[in-house]
């Protein structure tokens, strides 16, 4: 009686364990909050080829208005991983669009622009596929797609009393594609369900275009936002 009391206990034990498993064919879908924080830097703003500057201040001295900066942004995220193996999948992050203020001279806004960073990402799980706490690490491809650009009607203004009435419009941001990393974990806190962390590094680079007068003159070369990606979610595993 006693020898199968331990019987069933090594069994239940084992049991147990095999439940917190990451398996090949496995499906995790987590959703959660993910915030993006540009590591930001660009190339002066110029029209005609030369840097743009406007004669602001009393003695009319000219100022350059130089490179622009992205603020940082919250959105629901969500991504889908497939297992391949007990320690690799193939993860696709999604969210809800992202919104971003373009800033120039310490922090005034010039404008805003929205954008979707789809990403596919394999990673590698450490740990034996038993283990409640799975870390990873994982490199990807990131595709950015930018939309919804717009000036702001103040920096607009600006422009307009300081060079002599001009208007911008119409800009632009090329999408980019560039590569990914990250490093994040698992913890299961109950069968099939998963506590998740991540910290990502995406490389996108991207050209603006815009409009001073209804012609196709103003550009800013090279716009490096290279973001780190901050994921907090909730998983569960089919």
């Amino acid at each position: 009686m006693k020898k199968t009391i331990i019987t069933l206990a090594v069994l239940a034990t084992l049991s147990s364990a095999t439940a917190f498993a990451h398996e090949k064919g496995d499906i995790l879908i987590r959703g959660g909050f993910t915030n993006v924080a540009p590591d930001a830097g660009s190339s002066n703003i110029q029209v005609g080829g030369a840097d743009f500057g406007l004669p602001i201040g009393a003695e009319g001295a000219t100022v350059l208005l130089g490179a622009v900066d992205v603020d940082s942004n919250t959105q629901i995220g969500l991504n889908i991983a497939y297992f391949l193996t007990d320690n690799i999948n193939i993860e696709v992050l999604a969210a809800t669009p992202f919104s971003h203020d373009i800033e120039i001279l310490g922090g005034t806004k010039l404008g805003e622009t929205k954008h979707l960073p789809p990403t596919v990402t394999a990673n590698y799980f450490f740990n034996d596929a038993s283990a409640a706490f799975q870390p990873y690490v994982g490199v990807g491809l990131n595709y950015t797609i930018f939309f919804d650009e717009e000036f702001d009607s103040g920096a607009a203004a600006l422009v307009a009393d300081n060079a002599g009435g001009a208007a911008i419009t119409d800009l632009d941001l090329d999408a980019s594609f560039g590569l990914s990393a990250q490093i994040g974990a698992d913890y299961e806190i109950s069968e099939g369900i998963y506590l998740n962390a991540s910290v990502r590094y995406i490389s996108i680079e991207t050209e603006a275009e815009f409009k001073v007068n209804g012609d196709n003159v103003g550009s800013v070369a090279d716009i490096d936002i290279n973001p780190w990606v901050y994921t907090v979610s909730v998983g569960y595993k089919f």
